[in-house]
């Protein structure tokens, strides 16, 4: 029988919903299902981790862990895997998962890979689907040594409600701080938007708003909803806003339930950081819009025209 080591998502103490979607896709495999979470005062969490579909559950609660670091947080992953006897080891698609998932895999000797999709255990061995060429393509690779660390793209895999755990809580050594790094702070967005990474909904505003007028009324669709605000490269890199509302290729990527494309062509670097949505609308006056491709609804108009129509729309539902 295979087994999985995932490693928890916690942001400021609340566990990210990729943690249940690895934890469900390993016991649908018919793996050995272990989590390991890392930070401080995260005890508490442990009846969700169970909850969530783990059997054995790490734990590293140390003060020195309040912080991400990737050298200490990436020491205990290891601790956790080589307890467990993990064959796969899989991180939830963030900037944490991304720095640490080679530090282990190199720890580990096993290799590592990013953005897969799909993972399957074939006569023995390990085979993964990952996009590439601009998701212009699916790889199917072979992997050629026992153990595997993995970052999984968001939303790849879906939550299974109800499947639950067994509590064996193993309380693993905090590392010893990394001198060469320490991280002094960590500085929020204060904005005080929704992370567009954890947004059920996203709203994002593309090349066809023309002026911050544009982009303003498209924010307010957002706000209506509830949803996170994103942007495509063009708004970003004309400065109507910042980097971190940049979805796609070179930005992030979101799988919400609801994404909501209001003039946004769809050029396929922006498509590569969406198209794991649920749902997607698309609002564009060109009828011919790659956008439309993929879309499930589409609109095609003005959005000057049909964002108040979308606004009214959703007050009276709402009323």
């Amino acid at each position: 029988m295979a087994k999985v080591l995932v490693v928890a998502d916690i942001k400021e103490g609340v566990l990210k919903s990729s943690t249940a979607e690895l934890l469900s896709k390993a016991k649908a495999m018919g793996a050995e299902a272990a989590v390991v979470a890392i930070g401080s005062n995260i005890e508490s969490l442990v009846p969700t981790l169970v909850e969530a579909g783990s059997d054995t559950q790490y734990i590293a609660d140390d003060p020195g862990l309040a912080l991400f670091s990737a050298g200490p947080f990436a020491s205990c992953v290891v601790d956790a895997a080589k307890q467990s006897g993990a064959d796969l080891v899989w991180f939830g698609f963030s900037e944490g998962g991304k720095a640490v998932a080679p530090r282990v895999a190199a720890q580990l000797d096993a290799a590592c890979a990013s953005e897969i999709t799909d993972v399957t255990l074939e006569g023995g061995g390990i085979e993964i689907v990952r996009p590439a060429i601009t998701n212009k393509v699916m790889q199917r690779v072979k992997v050629n040594t026992p153990r595997l660390a993995a970052v999984v793209r968001a939303g790849a895999f879906e939550a299974t409600e109800g499947i639950g755990g067994t509590e064996n809580v193993v309380k693993l050594t905090p590392p010893a701080p990394d001198l060469r790094a320490v991280i002094k702070e960590l500085v929020s967005d204060a904005s005080g938007d929704i992370d567009l990474t954890d947004a059920d909904v996203v709203v994002s505003v593309g090349r066809g708003a023309k002026n911050q007028a544009g982009v303003d009324l498209v924010k307010e669709l957002a706000n209506d909803l509830n949803a996170g605000f994103g942007a495509s490269r063009a708004m970003v890199d004309g400065g109507f806003l910042a980097h971190n509302k940049q979805v796609g290729q070179t930005g992030k990527i979101v799988a919400p339930s609801l994404y909501i494309a209001v003039g946004i062509s769809g050029a396929i670097q922006h498509l590569a950081g969406m198209t794991g949505s649920k749902v997607i609308l698309a609002v564009n006056k060109d009828p011919e819009a790659p956008i439309f491709n993929v879309a499930d609804y589409g609109i095609v108009g003005d959005l000057f025209e049909v964002v108040p129509i979308l606004r009214e729309e959703i007050k009276k539902v709402r009323s």
